[in-house]
């Protein structure tokens, strides 16, 4: 029970729910790992005992964070404050746009003037998952999970707060309060808009894997001068108004390198390998043409061997060229008006980039996991490391030059697509989590649990758990330091952005945390305080003026969906996983989808539609290996489960061709996402093209090549972008999304 009641204070479930009717105890000694990965000592019941009542004993006057919302009820933190507490809110500097900068504004001074929660707020209206609305008594993942913010109407009807409180900007300020009794607290305020900005009404664009989509200019993978030429095209021929792309985030160097855009060395900022080199200003000012035209020459030789000879998508082949032509470019002296502008993203960027860029230099000389430098050189802070920079002071100039070119390139490539008509332009995705030995980790150690891993509880579709290898964020640090690395990374990631994705949004709830060296069955669910995480999501959006979209497939808590939509974050509907659940089973019709998605009818982690039309998902997976049962029993239930939506497609009057046309069928299945309210719809590109590859195979590793693709025909020949934006199945494809036209009157029967 101590244990138990301990892990309630803390956040960490001590049992979880993988289906309404079946709760799993969690087993104590993981308990006891990540309460020590938090900083609680829990290893015997003595230590337990000692922890428990310290924990009871200590009383704040408020919490580390605290969070208002414009024009709903003050959290109880504030809206229970004894009467006559003196409350002072310290403004973050901003500048005319609302972001930090320039000198503070004058602190505003209010006094608390009666008790109790005045405002009619709950005694707490934290969202789902957040530790505070979980503790006492019940762990996340039990009945807190139930409770849920209330929704826009009922938000509306709930008392305003009360009147001693003068509503400070929106921002991340210091609140400071003293009560009558002297007693004084001091906290990080996040003063947040309601809701996220939301995308225009329905919007339809694609999806890419931006790796595969080379062109007939690339250096044997796609990159962001492809990424810019694909947006204008779209925006301009077939009216999309985005173009959503894998993570672009920094990967963890080394040969080979971990080819997964989703567990990267930073996310904070992006890959160089990701530039279009010509594009670079100085690159044509570079006196050395001929190592220049050599490094072309072998770079159209890896595009060669990639469209034409069978060869996969060589990430390390690519950056050597790449990182031998950046070394030239950089050489070239910038232009006064290029100096001032690397100089303002210097002092933007500040220590983040400093870190990033020595963690790059040092990995050069001392190998990519830093858990194996010098032991002086694993704190970003000690004199030894101080000593390394000033050392490589040229090498660590190098890697905030390219995150600077990158970063420029980023924003050309939301600017171009703005300039096409997009109406949101390019999705950039957040990954969940960061690789153990990479850049984010060094310089950020304090921050992460060491020690764990994230992953998935066991469920239907993987009995054995999952185990992703990356370290999770400690909820505590966020909390105590007003969750600043979580706003940094924000600020980064949609700064040239028109929307972004977050990969495992139910992330922001909760985690399920795996101790080093046990299996995935035996982690944990750890909480997040929800409503921290959320308001610092839609003030940032809010800041850059972007949309965002959760990834909230799989294995969601209840009340999860419903905090999101409150908040205007955006849902993920994938086609053939909208059934009837609570009904007969059987696939949702169009109109019963929820309006506030992104509607698509695959993942990067999924099959293509083609391959899910006809089966050929399923026999990959038996070669494979990767089946649990006979290949007879999945190829007959797949049949039935696609029949029953092509029934539904053909009863709709969406597949006018009838059976056998594999191309119509497609087509229909995208006819059938238009008719559904979803505010975004979401194209694969590799659909366009009748590609049957997925991208990444989910539980596997050699035996498949995940992130090493490029988009492909029918036949698995690959195809560029020149030619897939001249296929006539894309054509035939997008006619089904584009908004039919009014009909328009001869001029002479015009109304005036």
């Amino acid at each position: 029970m101590g244990l138990s009641r301990l892990a309630a204070l803390h956040g960490v479930a001590t049992s979880y729910s993988p289906s309404p009717d079946v709760t799993v105890s969690v087993p104590d000694d993981t308990v006891i790992a990540v309460l020590a990965a938090l900083g609680v000592d829990a290893g015997t019941p003595a230590d337990v005992r000692k922890c428990l009542a310290a924990a009871e004993s200590r009383s704040r006057l408020l919490p580390p964070t605290v969070v208002v919302w414009a024009g709903e009820p003050l959290p109880s933190a504030l809206a229970g404050l004894p009467p006559g507490s003196t409350v002072t809110v310290e403004p973050e500097p901003s500048d005319s746009s609302g972001h930090p900068a320039g000198r503070p504004p004058a602190p505003l001074s209010m006094r608390a003037r009666a008790a109790g929660p005045v405002s009619g707020a709950p005694a707490d209206s934290r969202a789902p998952g957040s530790p505070a609305a979980d503790a006492p008594g019940a762990a996340p993942g039990e009945t807190a999970e139930g409770a849920v913010p209330p929704r826009g109407d009922e938000a509306a009807a709930a008392p305003a707060p009360p009147a001693w409180w003068i509503p400070p900007p929106h921002g991340v300020h210091r609140i400071h309060v003293r009560t009558p009794d002297n007693r004084r607290a001091t906290a990080t305020l996040v003063a947040a808009p309601p809701r996220v900005p939301q995308p225009p009404e329905r919007t339809h664009g694609f999806l890419v894997q931006l790796y595969s989509l080379l062109s007939a200019r690339s250096w044997g993978m796609g990159d962001l001068g492809d990424l810019t030429d694909l947006a204008v095209w779209a925006g301009r021929s077939v009216g999309s108004g985005f173009v959503q792309v894998n993570p672009l985030h920094a990967a963890v160097p080394g040969k080979p390198t971990d080819p997964s855009p989703y567990r990267p060395s930073s996310r904070r900022f992006p890959d160089p390998v990701h530039l279009h080199v010509e594009s670079i200003p100085e690159y044509g000012h570079v006196r050395d043409r001929a190592t220049l035209d050599d490094l072309r020459q072998d770079a159209a030789a890896l595009s060669e061997a990639v469209l034409n000879k069978g060869a996969l998508i060589d990430r390390d082949a690519v950056w050597e060229l790449k990182r031998q032509a950046l070394e030239l470019v950089v050489r070239v002296p910038l232009t006064p008006g290029r100096r001032a502008d690397y100089c303002d993203f210097l002092a933007e960027q500040g220590q983040a980039l400093e870190d990033h860029a020595l963690w790059c230099a040092l990995a050069e000389v001392h190998g990519p996991d830093w858990h194996t430098w010098p032991e002086a050189l694993r704190d970003p802070r000690s004199p030894g490391t101080a000593r390394a920079r000033s050392e490589l002071l040229d090498r660590v100039d190098f890697h905030c030059r390219l995150a600077w070119l990158t970063a420029g390139q980023l924003a050309a490539a939301q600017r171009a697509a703005e300039d096409a008509g997009m109406g949101v332009g390019i999705v950039h995705d957040l990954a969940v989590g960061v690789h153990p030995a990479g850049a984010d980790t060094w310089s950020q150690q304090e921050a992460f649990a060491h020690g764990m891993s994230v992953g998935a509880p066991p469920d239907a579709f993987n009995a054995r758990g999952q185990d992703w290898g990356l370290p999770p964020w400690r909820p505590d640090v966020l909390a105590a330091t007003g969750y600043a690395a979580y706003r940094g990374l924000l600020r980064g990631l949609l700064a040239h952005a028109g929307a972004l994705r977050i990969d495992h949004v139910m992330g922001l709830f909760r985690l399920w945390w795996v101790p080093e060296g046990r299996p995935p069955t035996d982690g944990t669910y750890v909480a997040y305080d929800a409503e921290a995480m959320l308001a610092v999501l839609v003030l940032e959006a809010h800041r850059a003026r972007t949309a965002v979209v959760g990834e909230d497939l799989g294995t969601v808590a209840p009340g999860v969906r419903e905090a999101l939509a409150r908040r205007g974050v955006l849902g993920t509907s994938v086609l053939w996983f909208e059934r009837d659940w609570e009904g007969d089973g059987r696939p949702l019709a169009p109109e019963k989808w929820r309006r506030d998605c992104l509607a698509t009818a695959t993942t990067h982690d999924l099959p293509s539609t083609a391959a899910r039309l006809t089966g050929d998902h399923v026999t990959l997976r038996h070669r494979l290996g990767l089946l649990t049962r006979s290949l007879e029993e999945e190829l007959t239930e797949d049949a039935t489960d696609t029949a029953e939506w092509l029934a539904l497609l053909a009863r709709l009057r969406m597949l006018p061709e009838g059976d056998g046309d594999e191309e119509a069928a497609v087509r229909a299945v995208h006819r059938f996402l238009r008719r559904t309210p979803a505010r975004m719809t979401g194209v694969w590109l590799p659909d366009t093209v009748g590609d049957r590859r997925p991208q990444n195979l989910p539980g596997t590793w050699d035996q498949y090549p995940n992130w090493r693709l490029p988009i492909a025909d029918p036949e698995g020949h690959p195809v560029t972008l020149e030619e897939i934006t001249a296929s006539p199945r894309l054509h035939a494809l997008m006619e089904v999304l584009r908004p039919r036209k009014p009909h328009t009157a001869p001029p002479g029967e015009r109304r005036p």
